[in-house]
């Protein structure tokens, strides 16, 4: 059984100018100790399903489907069971530290608090685990800098604060949205380390929201690519960048620049823009925009699937790359 299970997500807002669609149809599975990267465009649906999972869609929202964590339905639960797992079992590193820290609160009390409600320590247990975990995540003088607040702290030391409060209950899953988002490359690199290391050591399994690809090829297994609301291509690491089969997969490596290659030489943009979400199109959703969109793309592609567990959402097979 696999740790989390999505099936046939959809995930829908209700807006005065209509129904936005931000998810349709989506699914995936993580086993424990394995690490998957759902990448895309911003407002392809990344980060709003996972905001599905752990229930915290915004009052518009509304999520269908199945989210099997540990084979229990978390879109089925009510809100005094999902607090029993938020934060211990499933914990989630927000994209912008400083405002998932509270600016009122030391360090502290923000660290202390979750372990005391879900492990049970008392008030000096709870911030010496809490102080090891700032030391883990190599924040220099954990014993003074636990007394301080968030805005004492630059934006890389705010983000490491982040992922030591995400793994301080070392949690089976680990969701991190855009966990280097505004952060030099530096700092990218020893977040990244760190996550990587934090796995290895507790079997956290760990789903990575970015589009950044990059630090998918450092850190992740396997990749979900996500566009206008829906998966077009799912597989290993090696797969994905190295045999890529949706053309929206390959443009995105296309746009990448890459260190072998002098300026932008090779660097390709894809054209035009993703459909609204208010009204997305029928058929193929990339077709607009695809180089090898042919009269069959006016009907919905399915997701085509080999023997290497490689998954594809188009008509092309391997004899049309």
């Amino acid at each position: 059984m696999s740790l989390l299970e999505i099936k046939d997500l959809h995930v829908d807002f209700k807006t005065h100018e209509g129904e936005v669609h931000a998810v349709t149809n989506l699914n995936f599975s993580i086993e424990a100790g394995d690490a998957l990267a759902i990448v895309g465009e911003s407002g392809c649906g990344k980060t709003q399903t996972m905001m599905a999972v752990m229930s915290l869609l915004a009052e518009n929202g509304v999520a269908r489907g199945k989210a099997l964590f540990k084979g229990e339905d978390l879109l089925q639960m009510n809100v005094a069971d999902l607090n029993k797992r938020r934060g211990k079992e499933i914990a989630m590193i927000f994209q912008d530290p400083m405002t998932s820290l509270n600016p009122y609160l030391r360090i502290e009390k923000q660290m202390v608090e979750v372990v005391m409600h879900h492990q049970g320590l008392n008030k000096s247990e709870a911030r010496a685990h809490a102080i090891e975990m700032l030391r883990a995540v190599r924040i220099p003088d954990p014993e003074l800098r636990i007394r301080q607040y968030p805005h004492e702290y630059s934006g890389g030391m705010r983000q490491r604060v982040m992922v030591a409060m995400g793994l301080i209950c070392q949690p089976d899953l680990l969701i991190a949205d855009e966990p280097t988002t505004a952060l030099d490359v530096t700092v990218q690199a020893q977040i990244s380390q760190l996550m990587s290391e934090l796995r290895a050591q507790s079997n956290t399994a760990i789903i990575l929201i970015t589009h950044d690809l990059g630090v998918v090829a450092g850190l992740c297994d396997r990749v979900l690519v996500m566009y206008a609301g829906e998966a077009v291509e799912c597989g290993s690491v090696e797969q994905i960048f190295y045999q890529p089969k949706h053309p929206y997969t390959r443009g995105l490596l296309q746009s990448v620049p890459r260190l072998d290659q002098p300026g932008d030489a090779g660097m390709e943009a894809i054209p035009g823009n993703p459909p609204s979400l208010l009204s997305l199109p029928e058929g193929c959703r990339f077709r607009e925009r695809c180089p090898q969109a042919h009269d069959a793309c006016s009907e919905a592609p399915p997701m085509q699937l080999d023997e290497h567990s490689h998954a594809w959402r188009c008509f092309l097979n391997d004899g049309d790359q």
